[in-house]
């Protein structure tokens, strides 16, 4: 099953459930996309390149991951 199925459960516009690993991540409820912990903006699954393993988020881009990581830090 990928991104291209026309099979997936629910809308074509569902938001996958994701675990974060170092590294690599698993889909665990199929999606097309996650949202930013940081802006909310979804992120289509082939897009994805940024997340938090520690905190299991997902990031739009590298200015969120260091927003985010700045945060966690203080």
């Amino acid at each position: 099953m990928n991104a291209h199925d026309r099979n997936l459960p629910g809308s074509p516009a569902d938001l996958a459930v994701v675990h974060y690993g170092d590294g690599e991540f698993v889909v665990l409820k199929p999606g097309r996309y996650v949202a930013c912990a940081v802006s909310g903006v979804k992120i289509p699954l082939e897009a994805l390149r940024y997340w938090s393993a520690p905190l299991q988020e997902a990031y739009a881009g590298p200015a969120e991951s260091l927003a985010r990581w700045k945060e966690t830090q203080t």
